[in-house]
Parts: C-alpha cells; structure tokens; sequence
C-alpha cells in the first residue's frame, strides 16, 4: 500500500474514512473521488493523505478520480474549521461545500443555422422558419418565433436545409472592469473607502466595521473596496453576502454598473444549472465576484481576498436548521484561513461587531449622515393608552391622519407590521379553543388571500374550518390580533381609491415576484405599501416619506435575550426607508409602552446610549458578547422517555469553571411535529472553548431509539 487517503463524505459521519491510493492515482488534498461505501459507490473529498507503509488492516480502495476541480486548501480547511466549531459532524458543512458540484452541467447551447440547400418544397411556415433561423438561435426558440411546430423544424433539419451547431459552454464569467469610475463620494464617505483601501493595502486578515446610518451610501464605499482588491491582484476573489434573496437582484445591478460584467449568483432560487456554473467557475478562478446569500461562504474560492457581509446585524445570516451556523461569524473565520480581508456594513450593527470595533479589534469606519441633501426622518412615538385605534381597527387616529396628508401630497406611505397572514390566532369563541396544527404548539394563521389556516413552523396548512374542530359550534371561529393582510384590508377601507400592496414572503414569493414590487414602488405605482422585514431593509423608495409602524411592541416579548437588540434594528432600518430622497420623510411607532428603553432611544435617535445600556446589561449578566453561549435541543416521540434521557444528559455534564448549565426544561414549543422538546442553555466566560465543552459533552452520551439530540453554538432562537 502506497498512501492511505483520508476521504471526506457529504454524509452525516462523525470523521473521514480511509482508503487505499490506488498505484499511479496520485490524489493530492482536495480532489473530489468516488469511493465505495457499503454497496454504494459516492462521492467525497480527500481531507488528508499519509504513507500506508507499515499498516496491514485492509482498505477498499478509491474507486476513481473525478473530474471535477479540486476543493482549495483554503476552503477545506474552513469547512472541517466551522464543523468542529458548530460541534457537527464534517460531513455536513462538506454537503454545503459540494452542493453545486452536485448540480447537473448547463447544456451546451444548440443553434440553427442555413447550409444553403434548397428546400424541396416551400411552405408558408417553412418560409418563416428559414426567415427566422437565418439571425440564429436553438431550435425551440426558431420555432417560437417563426409560429410552428417543432416538427416542421426539424423536418428541414432532416433535409439539410438547416444544421444544428452544438456550441461549447464557456462557464466563465466576464472579468470585472476595474478602470470604470465610481459613484461620486461624499467627504466621509470618501474618507471611509480611503481608510479601506489603506487597510487592504496591508495584506492578510482584517476586519473593519462600517457602521453607517440608513442610507448613508455604505455599499458605495464597499464596492470602492472591492475595486482596490481587484485592481491590486488580477486572481483576487470577492464574496458581497446578503441575508435576504430579495436583495440581490438590486445590489447585483450595483456590482454590475460598477464593474461592466455580471457577478456570480448563489442563494436558493438559482437554477441548479446556474448553480453548478457558479460553482466550478468560482474554484477555476473564472468568477471573481459572487453576490449571495449565506451559503456562499462555502464556495470553493481559491483566492478569496475580501469577504463584505451587508447588513451583518441581520439575524437571517443565521442557519436554524441542518447544519447550523452563524453566518456573519463564520464569514470572519473564513476570512483568517484564508488571510482576506472582511467589511462589514451596517446601520444598525450587531452589539457583538460594535464591542469588537469600540476594543480595537475592528477598524470601526462612521458614516453619521445621509447622501446628498436627504435626511435622517424625524421619528415620532404614538401612545396607544392615549388614542388608540377605534374597536376593530389598527391603525390609530394620528397614524391615519398622517397618511391622508401624505396620500394627499401624492407622496408615498409604508405600513410596517413584521407578522404575515391575516390574523396570527383563529379562537373559538364558544369554547376558547385556540386552533393549531396537528401535533404541534404553533398556533395556525389565518391567510385570507387563501383561506387557509397555516402553520409558519412546519409548513402545514388547511381551509379555514366552518365548524369547531372541538366543540362542533358552527360560525363560532374568530380572528384575533392583525397581520398584513389584515392592515391592508383596513387601508383599503381608509383610502379607497389608494393603490395599495403588500410586500410579504407569501407576496413576493420568488426574486422575481420581490423585484416586481420593488420597481412598482421604486417609480411610484404604489401609494400605500403594507410590508414585513422583507421591506425593511436595503430598499431605496424615492417618493416614500410616512413609515408607520402598527406594532413597535411586536418583537420585544418572549424571553429572547435579543429581543430589545433585535427591535432597535428592525424598526430602525423600517424606519430608514423614509426621507432617503430630496423630500423631508418621518416615521410614527404605535406603542403601548412608550417609556420602554428601545422606544425611548427610537424617538430621540440615539442608538449610542441605547447600546450604551445593554451592553452594561449583557456584561453583568456575563451574556454576549461579554460570555458564551450553546444550547442543546432534545426531542423524542415518547415523553417519559424523552425526560428520562434528559435527567441522564444533565447528569453527564461535565464539570469545568466558568460555564453554567440552565435545564433541561421543556421548550416553549414543546411539540413540534409530534415530537416532544426540551432544551439546554449553556453560559461560558469568553475564556471557555464552548464548542469543545459540548463536544465532550456530547461523547459522554449516546441518544436511544428515536431520541435526537441538537447541538447549537450561539443561538439566536429560544424555542
């Protein structure tokens, strides 16, 4: 035996297994190879190779070398980094790595084209199609334009009046133009890009911070720092990481006008095709500049120079489920294997990026005021203890007020509630039974677009009911509390003749959906927009001048440590959409608890007090980004069994100073999908290894029968 080859597999194994070198294969780390695995042959990476001299327990061997480009060293050794960090078996981070090499190959494209033969008969529809082959194209699409069928196409083919040519793909991307001008700065945020470009101009890992107000132009000053990484290195790579797909397709016409040539695009909705081009021209060094999502940071980059994490407070850059991970924290870990540099860019930055900027470990970069003549919006609370709505409504007398001047101006309004449906709760009102979905906590909103009851947890869904499923009582369902739909039903009947929208994940279904109502908005053919998070954040609206926002209470109950955090940003950045043009903008927060320290800091625009404040918080209670934190998560189908093994999980935790373990205590979802919960939470000083502690923890039990047991570093959900 030659070398014994360590291959990876996509597969959730907890550690590489070996195989035998084949004589003359000579792999090397990073080739993708197909092994056997039981009955199976598949496909995996080669994570380590070492000389088999001397060992004589027999290996199958490695069954063929594929093709495929090699993974860089950089990227492998960040997929087995953040794997040991998430406390999760390798495999799965690799599956991330290799999901476009595992989409199908773009077909190479088919164009017809005239030989000059003569047809032996002329058709009226033959004469259109050899009129509309003689510009080109695949068959379908001279069919299409010519009116036919496809057999009369390929009829001429099988003459020779026609030749179908097969043209090689080039999965290239064009080359980014550095030499193209930039938008026009402003002073700061000339003096930002030159802060950057002196900080790229010191090659190796770096993190900056650029925390600048809404609409202050930081993707301006980001994008002059990708055009110094490019310019200064012709093989430099860039990752702009978004966390919501709505977004791309705005910033990609951003990188697109700055650079003359289409970035890479990867996020979910690209075509599997799309994504395999994506993929091999990144790891061939033949796409220079990916606009994506968080699952981006696994591309294969060979010489990744600058990764920019936008709105990197936004907690979409955390993945809940599968492989979980922080993506804005990963982001910074890549960026140090692999030497780059990282910018990132928020108005409402994260108290984790704003304790490393104010320590010195980021370079902290300000942008205190607005582009242009445009305005910071003055920003206004509404007591609901003093004028609340009228019954059944929910929008209050000044609120509505402020949009009948404003629709009257011609000007735009943004309804903001971050609560999709109709109704979050259906009752009945004979017996006060709260509708959910079957075995399952979550409570079914109701979708009157559909009329459907849905459960936004597991994706259940049903007709709304005419009887009680428990009592029998017909006519008896109610819906309680508001959702977008609902706000828009009242806008509706408020402002008849109004153009009203609303912008939602079941609105703006798809990237093209989204952008439809972004451009609606953008040139003016919306007056009143009812909108989630989906709005909030990124969206320039020229003619938008009135938020308001229906619940500003909404995100700051439950038991979510982030929960003032997390508000101050949302509502902040809903906010920011207003007065980002020429025309003065305000926001109007509906409250039933304006003294509360979030509103109080909305009002008065002043964030630094407000993070003053928790911080102080957080650091007494020794919470982030002062401590640690992990949580486990247990499920089972069998309650006393799912108890029993979390009595022996709490048993088997090991003892080490300065963690504490809170629980096990039932989830405040407690069943989801028929499954039974409970939940951990663990608190480490800054000076613990958390993710070691829960891998040891971890080793020292086994879950039994159908038992699960998650694992999640730094989590952002507490259900």
């Amino acid at each position: 035996m030659t070398r014994i080859a360590s291959v990876l597999l996509p597969l959730p194994l907890p550690e590489a297994f070996d195989y035998a070198e084949p004589e003359g294969m000579n792999l090397v780390l990073g080739d993708a190879v197909a092994v056997p695995l039981g009955p199976r042959i598949v496909r995996g990476i080669v994570a380590d190779l070492r000389d088999g001299a001397g060992v004589n327990r027999p290996l199958k061997l490695v069954a063929e070398r594929l093709e495929d480009p090699a993974i860089p060293a950089g990227a492998l050794a960040f997929v087995l980094w953040a794997a040991r960090y998430s406390v999760a078996a390798p495999g799965q981070a690799l599956a991330i790595a290799l999901r476009g090499a595992r989409a199908p190959r773009p077909r190479p494209e088919k164009s017809l084209a005239l030989t000059g033969i003569q047809p032996a008969r002329v058709t009226p529809a033959r004469a259109r199609v050899l009129e509309a082959a003689a510009s080109g194209g695949s068959p379908s699409e001279v069919a299409r334009r010519a009116g036919v069928s496809a057999g009369v196409v390929k009829s001429l083919v099988d003459e020779g009046v026609l030749t179908v040519e097969v043209r090689p793909l080039d999965l290239s991307f064009d080359p980014p133009d550095t030499g193209l001008a930039g938008a026009a700065l402003n002073p700061s945020q000339q003096a930002a890009a030159d802060a950057l470009r002196t900080m790229l101009a010191n090659d190796g890992f770096q993190v900056a911070l650029l925390d600048g107000v809404t609409g202050s132009g930081k993707t301006e000053v980001y994008l002059e720092a990708v055009a110094a990484v490019l310019s200064a290195d012709p093989n430099a790579q860039v990752l702009i990481m978004l966390p919501e797909i709505a977004l791309t397709q705005a910033v990609i016409a951003r990188v697109t006008a700055r650079f003359g040539a289409l970035p890479g695009e990867w996020h979910s909705d690209v075509a599997p095709a799309q994504r395999r081009r994506v993929w091999e021209a990144v790891a061939g060094g033949r796409c220079r500049i990916v606009v994506g999502a968080r699952s981006a940071l696994f591309l294969p980059f060979g010489d990744l120079k600058l990764i920019v994490v936008d709105e990197e407070h936004d907690s979409s850059y955390k993945q809940e489920e599968g492989f979980i991970y922080q993506a804005r924290d990963l982001a910074v870990a890549r960026a140090k294997i692999e030497g780059a540099a990282v910018v990132l860019a928020s108005a409402t930055p994260s108290l984790e990026s704003l304790r490393n900027a104010e320590t010195g470990r980021y370079k902290w970069l300000r942008l205190t005021a607005r582009h242009g003549v445009a305005r910071l919006p003055e920003m206004r609370l509404i007591d609901l203890r003093e004028t609340p709505p009228e019954a059944g409504r929910w929008l209050s007398p000044p609120l509505v007020a402020a949009m009948a001047e404003t629709y009257g101006r011609g000007e735009q309004s943004l309804l903001f509630l971050n609560r999709r449906g109709y109704a979050p709760l259906v009752l009945c009102k004979a017996c006060g039974e709260r509708l959910t979905a079957p075995d399952t906590d979550s409570w079914l909103v109701e979708h009157r677009y559909t009329g459907r009851l849905v459960c936004h947890l597991t994706g259940f869904s049903m007709p709304k009911p005419e009887v009680c499923p428990l009592c029998g009582a017909t006519g008896s369902l109610t819906s309680v509390g508001p959702g977008v739909e609902r706000v828009e039903e009242e806008a509706r009947g408020l402002f008849p003749d109004a153009r009203i929208a609303v912008f939602s994940s079941d609105t703006a279904y798809d990237p093209r959906e989204g952008r439809r109502l972004i451009e609606a908005m953008e040139v003016g053919d919306i007056d009143i927009l009812v909108a989630t998070q989906a709005a909030a954040k990124g969206h320039n609206f020229p003619n938008l001048t009135l938020v308001g926002v229906v619940d500003a209470d909404l995100g700051l109950r439950g038991g979510d440590l982030r929960a003032a955090e997390r508000t101050f940003q949302l509502l902040a950045q809903a906010a920011g959409r207003a007065g980002r043009m020429d025309r003065p903008g305000h926001a109007l927060l509906q409250t039933w608890a304006p003294d509360h320290a979030v509103m109080q800091a909305l009002a008065a625009q002043d964030r630094d007090t407000f993070v003053a404040a928790e911080l102080a918080e957080r650091e007494l209670a020794g919470l982030p980004p002062f401590g640690r934190l992990a949580a486990v998560i247990l499920s089972g189908p069998d309650a006393e069994a799912l108890e029993a093994f979390a009595r022996e999980m709490a048993q088997a935790a090991p003892n080490a100073s300065d963690v504490e373990v809170y629980g096990p205590a039932d989830a405040p979802l407690s069943l989801v999908r028929g499954r039974r919960r409970k939940r951990f939470l663990v608190r480490a000083d800054r000076s613990v290894d958390i993710s070691a502690y829960m891998a040891a923890w971890r080793a020292r039990v086994r879950p039994r029968g159908a038992i699960r047991l998650v694992i999640d570093i730094d989590p952002y959900s507490f259900l």
